[in-house]
């Protein structure tokens, strides 16, 4: 990210106040973005509410980056790199889309915050970080309380189940090439980058799937109703990346982190309202597992002042 990751300077009151505010709707308006996603991939396939999702969020990004002044910094020598970030991103969105189709929302979101753990372990891995057992063994609870939502899921809907691991790896790695390029990149056009890239995959999926009839990936005429969906998706999806984009540029990503897994708990809620959907015991247990093990890696990077593990421009496009 191209946040702060120093939690040494004390912050004016008025930025702090604004940081955790913008930082707090942005968790409360992100699960919207899948109830969105879940309403619409009941006629439209997940590569096509993917494919609108980047159009309309690369649309947003586009008049922000003209109103900033950032045509004159937007560089194409890193189009490897973002292309890279965008097919990992591309297959994250299709496989979470794809999970909502049949399981609810607050579990799949659940299930997808083994991301940070996923983190951990590659950047130890490809970046070198130094990761004490402490952190590995919060890793492994983590996945352990990801198993307790996965394992009745997994029985209701097959390997379906296992999708929200599968994005929460691709998110991994997109904010893992994120953190090495971010330093040198402006986010608006990092983004801008990523959303046309992955419109192009998204309609080479679509073109693979009318030849061969997918299920996923074969594209259909959305009627008006599911036209409303795909533009609620972008437009919740657009507020959400720039509500965030201000928290970050206000508060260090440190800071901010912890106020992340309240989507959880605000996915649950929307869950409940629209679908009627509530997480039973043994699913609150895994999530608070989850929740517990996530904020116990981000205290011990805090402590160790390792960099954040979140930037501006992935999250605008995290499911």
């Amino acid at each position: 990210m191209n946040a702060s990751s120093g939690t040494s300077l004390r912050l004016p009151q008025s930025e702090l106040t604004f940081g955790l505010l913008m930082m707090f709707l942005s968790v409360v308006l992100s699960p919207i973005i899948d109830i969105f996603s879940k309403l619409a991939a009941a006629t439209i396939p997940p590569a096509e509410v993917t494919a609108a999702r980047f159009i309309l969020q690369s649309l947003f990004a586009l008049p922000m980056m003209a109103m900033l002044g950032q045509w004159g910094v937007w560089t194409w020598r890193r189009s490897g790199v973002h292309a890279i970030r965008a097919g990992v991103l591309t297959l994250s969105m299709v496989s979470f889309v794809t999970t909502l189709q049949v399981m609810e929302v607050a579990d799949a979101i659940a299930i997808f915050f083994v991301e940070p753990m996923m983190l951990t372990i590659l950047s130890s891995i490809f970046l070198k970080e130094t990761i004490g057992w402490r952190r590995y063994t919060a890793c492994a609870v983590g996945f352990f309380g990801a198993m307790l939502i996965i394992q009745p899921s997994f029985e209701e809907v097959g390997f379906v189940a296992l999708l929200p691991v599968v994005t929460a790896l691709c998110i991994a790695v997109y904010v893992m090439i994120t953190r090495v390029v971010s330093h040198s990149e402006d986010a608006w056009s990092m983004q801008f980058q990523t959303g046309i890239w992955g419109v192009g995959f998204s309609l080479i999926l679509l073109a693979i799937g009318r030849a061969t009839g997918s299920a996923i990936l074969d594209p259909v005429l959305p009627d008006l109703i599911a036209m409303l969906y795909l533009l609620g998706v972008g437009a919740s999806a657009a507020a959400a990346g720039i509500l965030t984009v201000h928290a970050y540029r206000a508060v260090p990503a440190s800071t901010l982190a912890p106020l992340q897994y309240f989507e959880i708990v605000s996915a649950t809620i929307f869950g409940w309202l629209v679908f009627g959907n509530f997480p039973d015991a043994i699913k609150w247990l895994g999530i608070f597992i989850i929740i517990g093990s996530g904020l116990y890696i981000l205290w011990r990077e805090r402590r160790f002042a390792s960099k954040p593990v979140s930037d501006t421009s992935a999250t605008a496009f995290t499911p």
